[in-house]
């Protein structure tokens, strides 16, 4: 992953334009070793016994976390922007699937109290504001809800690039990825940790938990070389914030 800085990017392409390699991600995120044996279990740990849960899944992408927690008896709802990886995700899940095309930056196409929890897997980065967003994902949880989010952790961005930016700033940065030989440009924000707490607290959130999580040992098997690779390592930090139990808290 090679990132440059805003001032230096002249690539007339559009960034973080899933619709272009949908496929591609799916077949990656499925698989890999930091979603499927890292972000993912991590968030399913995180999420616990959700039998019976009424959860939104904000950035569902092509499926993959929503069908293992429907799997374990929850009721998912997928919202996304991308209207080709929810097409994706329809094919996994099914045609009757509660899945919508919603941008997290406009408000949300639900109620008030509607769901028990909120699944945010790696969005949040994708926004410079969370204020706006964080706020309609408390208004669509039950009081004492839970939001469980996870992003690319602060630490990383910080060690890896080069000229260093400052650690305190909310700033940009660009990279490709590449899937099956296609490149395409990405734009994600990084924020220092204060900053990510301020925000929840802000929203009127309860940090309940925050975790570094180590790989899932089933990794190992089949990506021995780079699961020992990162088993030093952190690359998400994961969050479990609480709404208030009630909405004058």
């Amino acid at each position: 992953m090679a990132g440059v800085t805003d001032a230096s990017r002249s690539d007339p392409r559009p960034v973080n334009d899933y619709d272009s390699f949908a496929e591609a991600y799916a077949a990656e995120n499925e698989t890999s070793l930091v979603n499927a044996y890292y972000e993912r279990p991590a968030m399913v740990n995180l999420a616990g016994d959700v039998a019976g849960r009424r959860i939104l899944d904000v950035g569902c992408g092509s499926g993959s976390l929503a069908a293992e927690l429907g799997d374990r008896g929850a009721d998912v709802t997928g919202i996304d922007v991308s209207s080709g990886m929810l097409a994706l995700a329809r094919k996994r899940l099914g045609n009757d699937a509660a899945l919508h095309v919603a941008d997290l930056r406009e408000p949300l196409p639900f109620g008030n109290d509607t769901f028990d929890d909120v699944v945010a897997s790696l969005v949040l980065h994708y926004l410079e504001d969370w204020a706006p967003p964080l706020a309609e994902l408390r208004r669509v949880l039950r009081p004492g809800g839970r939001l469980i989010a996870s992003v690319d952790h602060p630490f990383v961005a910080y060690t890896i690039q080069e000229p260093r930016p400052d650690y305190y700033a909310t700033t940009s940065y660009y990279f490709d990825w590449e899937f099956g030989g296609q490149r395409v440009p990405m734009m994600f924000w990084r924020r220092p940790l204060h900053a990510m707490i301020d925000a929840f607290t802000t929203a009127g959130f309860r940090i309940s938990t925050i975790s570094e999580p180590r790989l899932d040992p089933a990794g190992r098997e089949h990506f021995p070389a780079d699961f020992d690779a990162l088993s030093t390592k952190t690359i998400f930090l994961f969050f479990v914030v609480e709404a208030p139990t009630s909405r004058e808290a």
